[in-house]
C-alpha cells in the first residue's frame, strides 16, 4: 500500500506584514496553493519559515492557521527543533495536541561529534509523541553530521523515527549509501529547493519537502515519475532547473523566494525578518526574466 507521505510537501515561508508581524491571511493563501497545486501536505515552521526568528506566541498563531486552513485535507508537517531537547520536546508535544501529522526535527547544537547524544535526544523526542518524526539532516543548519550508519541505527532504534529529510550533499549518494543498509525501513525526501529531485527520484526517495515557489511543478516531477514517465519527468526537470537553482542561492535563498511569492499573489510582503534583508533590484529583475522565460504558473 502506498504511504500517504509520499509525493510533494510545500515548505512554508512565514508571511510578515509592512511592521513584521505575522500575516495569517497570507498563510491560509499558502495552504491553499499547496492543495490546489496537488502536494500531499505543507511543512510550517522549519528553515524556510523562520523560526528561529518568530516568538512562542507567533509560534502558535502560525501553528494553528495553518492547521484550520489545512482542515485535515493535508498532512501538516510542524518543524519542531529547539535550541536543547527540552524546548525540541515540548514544541514536539505542543505540535501533536494542536493536531499535527507529523514533527521534523534537527538536532539541537552539539559542540563536538557525538552520535551518542544524537541518539539519546532522537529518542527523547519519540518518547514524549506518538505521531511519526521526520528526521531532518541539514547539517549545514544544524552543524551535526549524521552518517549513514547512524541514521541507520536510529531507524531501527526508534520507533516514530519514520521518514528522513535528506538535505546532505551530494543527496543522491548519501541516500543510496542509507538504502544499502536500510532498504525500504524509512521514507526519504528530498529538499535543497529540489535542485536534486531527479536523482533522489532515481535512487529511491518518495518525493520531496522543499519550498520551491512552484510547488505545481515539482508536483508534476514527482507524480511523472511515480507513473514511471520517467523520461518527460526528467525533461519537466530539466527545464525548469535554472529557475530552481536561482530561487535556492545560498545566503539569500529565501528573500529569493518570498519575492517570486509574492509576485504570484500569494503573500502581501516579501520581507524577511531582521537580520535577513531583502535582494536587490537587479537580482529582483533577473528572477523575473527567468519566470517569464519559463512561465511555471503554466506548467
Amino acid at each position: 500500500m502506498k504511504d500517504s507521505f509520499s509525493g510533494m510537501h510545500w515548505m512554508l515561508v512565514t508571511p510578515f506584514n509592512k511592521d513584521e508581524s505575522v500575516d495569517s491571511k497570507s498563510i491560509k493563501n499558502l495552504v491553499n496553493k499547496a492543495k490546489q497545486s496537488g502536494c500531499v501536505g505543507v511543512v510550517a515552521l522549519g528553515e524556510m519559515g523562520e523560526w528561529r526568528r518568530l516568538n512562542d506566541a507567533e509560534r502558535s498563531v502560525v501553528l494553528q492557521t495553518v492547521m484550520d486552513e489545512a482542515n485535515k485535507d493535508i498532512h501538516v508537517t510542524v518543524g519542531t527543533t529547539g535550541s536543547s531537547t527540552f524546548v525540541a520536546v515540548s514544541q514536539s508535544k505542543t505540535a501533536e495536541q494542536m493536531g499535527a501529522s507529523a514533527i521534523m526535527v534537527s538536532p539541537p547544537p552539539i559542540a563536538k561529534p557525538n552520535p551518542d547524544t544524537v541518539m539519546d535526544f532522537y529518542k527523547r523526542v519519540s518518547d514524549a509523541v506518538s505521531i511519526p518524526i521526520v528526521v531532518q539532516d541539514f547539517p549545514q543548519s544544524s552543524g551535526v553530521h549524521m552518517s549513514p550508519q547512524l541514521i541507520a541505527d536510529m531507524a531501527n532504534t526508534i520507533p516514530n523515527f519514520k521518514y528522513l529529510k535528506l538535505e546532505d550533499p551530494p543527496t543522491p549518494t548519501k541516500l543510496t549509501r542509507i538504502r544499502n543498509i536500510l532498504g525500504d525501513k524509512i521514507g526519504v525526501f528530498g529538499g535543497l529547493g529540489g535542485a536534486f529531485l531527479i536523482d533522489e527520484l532515481n535512487r529511491g526517495s518518495m518525493g520531496a519537502m522543499t519550498g520551491f515557489a512552484y510547488p505545481e511543478v515539482l508536483v508534476k516531477i514527482v507524480s511523472l515519475f511515480a507513473n514511471e514517465n520517467y523520461a518527460e519527468a526528467t525533461a519537466t526537470f530539466n527545464k525548469f532547473l535554472p529557475l530552481i537553482l536561482f530561487e535556492n542561492q545560498e545566503g539569500i535563498n529565501l528573500s529569493i523566494r518570498k519575492e517570486a511569492i509574492k509576485a504570484r499573489g500569494l503573500i502581501s510582503n516579501s520581507i524577511v525578518r531582521h537580520p535577513a534583508g531583502p535582494i536587490d533590484d537587479l537580482l529582483r529583475t533577473e528572477l523575473f526574466q527567468l519566470i517569464e522565460q519559463f512561465k511555471p504558473e503554466q506548467t
